[in-house]
């Protein structure tokens, strides 16, 4: 009988992987999770090169050569002329926005319009506006009379880079990154309830199709209703496990190469000074003033926040729940998928079971912003809920007993459903026909084994 259990778990597993949606998935999943990590540090470093000259009107006459370039961003400012005379020949004019500056602006800051046949970017608007701001600021202060105020105000400029240190039990201490933990949780809980409802359905729609084609007739007569929705169960969950390793190794190796490619100068930190005008920056200072060269430098933080991750723990631990979550919520899919005849069928049924892993999405964001939370704590325990919620709070560190207690409520609650999908799948596994309803479900539940 073990055998035949064996086989029908070899059955499940190679006649889903061998199909063509399998392979593409598999393929592609990494694909886009390489595009997704490399390609903003990509298309961040990359400059755009097409030369834009803004037209600047200044009613108020305070930010005459004010306003810093870039070496792609270039203001030219007029006198004697309207923004209606512009807009008249504006087709023809090299200008690609106009700047219009009322003479109220320092008590009316919404008193600034840019102009253009088309949308200004985004970044143009916030250079043009922390400029602004910090020039209004300037000539307020200076109003004050105080004497060297540009020196002071050069020299008062900070940036603060908050680093966060764990204390760990042995003494040591380990530097943690809140963003990248939240990243990590978030996407950890999410992919678990993906994977959960996507290969819970598909025990479900397996099972019916069997059902109705009767060919489940012809297999419990030589297997054992329970070792044949546990073998369904088994099998398609080693269908999502190799999906799930092989999405990891090629999306470590894309990664690695992508950051090879587009960022093998990353290795040591940059000392290079530049000149402050990528227009990207949200810094207003003078053209003549050198800052740091910061960009290689945070993505060379990125990546080494990557890699202090310990991918032991987090894909052991992925790999945990997503099975005890999965066989927990699959062997109920099952019990559905045995109880109706068609996937029409089946509505009245999935909502019990979708309700918790809507739920735990929803609670899952709470977890990530208060990992430490009673809300948080109480939904990790919770079996129909803990895979998502744990997921989302391991990242950031969290006590050992707490992971213990919620892995052992899960696998009592897996064996649980088991026990109790296995009543129902052997009795609605051979009923046709019939319309069922909860009731009718209890009574199952109810007959001697």
């Amino acid at each position: 009988m073990q055998n035949k259990s064996l086989l029908i778990i070899a059955r499940e597993y190679l006649s889903r992987v061998r199909k063509k949606t399998f392979i593409i998935m598999t393929l592609l999943g990494p694909i886009l999770f390489a595009a997704i990590v490399i390609g903003p540090a990509w298309f961040a470093t990359m400059e755009d090169r097409e030369e834009r000259i803004i037209a600047v009107i200044d009613s108020s006459k305070l930010f005459i050569d004010k306003i810093p370039e870039t070496e792609y961003l270039k203001f030219e400012y007029l006198e004697n002329t309207s923004v209606e005379h512009l807009r008249e020949d504006f087709d023809e004019a090299p200008y690609y926005a106009v700047l219009y500056i009322a003479h109220i602006v320092a008590s009316t800051p919404s008193a600034v319009q840019l102009m253009s046949d088309r949308q200004p970017s985004l970044n143009i608007r916030m250079h043009i506006a922390n400029a602004l701001e910090k020039e209004l600021e300037r000539q307020k202060l200076a109003a004050w009379e105080i004497e060297n105020i540009d020196d002071i105000l050069s020299s008062i400029k900070t940036s603060v880079n908050i680093r966060t240190i764990i204390w760990q039990d042995d003494g040591g201490e380990k530097e943690s990154h809140s963003e990248l933990a939240m990243i990590v949780g978030y996407l950890g809980g999410f992919l678990i309830y993906f994977f959960i409802f996507l290969f819970g359905a598909q025990v479900m729609r397996g099972v019916i199709e069997e059902k109705s084609s009767r060919v489940i007739e012809i297999i419990v007569s030589s297997v054992k209703p329970f070792q044949l929705m546990l073998g369904k169960i088994v099998g398609i969950g080693l269908v999502g496990l190799t999906q799930f390793l092989l999405w990891v190794i090629l999306s470590a190796t894309l990664i690695i190469m992508g950051q090879q490619i587009f960022f093998s100068d990353l290795g040591t930190p940059s000392s290079e000074t530049i000149v402050a005008e990528d227009i990207f920056s949200s810094s207003t200072l003078q053209p003549s003033e050198p800052i740091e060269n910061d960009s290689h430098d945070k993505f060379m933080e990125v990546f080494a926040s990557i890699s202090a991750i310990n991918f032991g723990v987090m894909l052991g631990t992925f790999l945990f729940y997503f099975l005890g979550g999965y066989l927990l919520y699959a062997s109920l899919f099952a019990a559905i998928g045995s109880a109706v005849d068609s996937e029409t069928d089946t509505q009245q049924f999935m909502l019990p079971i979708t309700i918790p892993l809507i739920l735990s999405i929803i609670v899952m964001m709470n977890a990530i912003m208060n990992p430490e939370g009673a809300v948080a704590f109480w939904f990790s325990m919770i079996p129909l809920t803990s895979p998502v919620i744990m997921m989302a709070r391991i990242p950031f560190g969290i006590p050992v007993w707490e992971v213990m207690l919620s892995a052992g409520l899960l696998i009592a609650a897996f064996i649980f459903t088991t026990w109790l999908a296995g009543r129902i799948y052997r009795t609605g596994i051979l009923m046709y026909g019939k319309k069922v309803n909860y009731r009718e479900i209890w009574k199952w539940l109810r007959y001697n084994s």
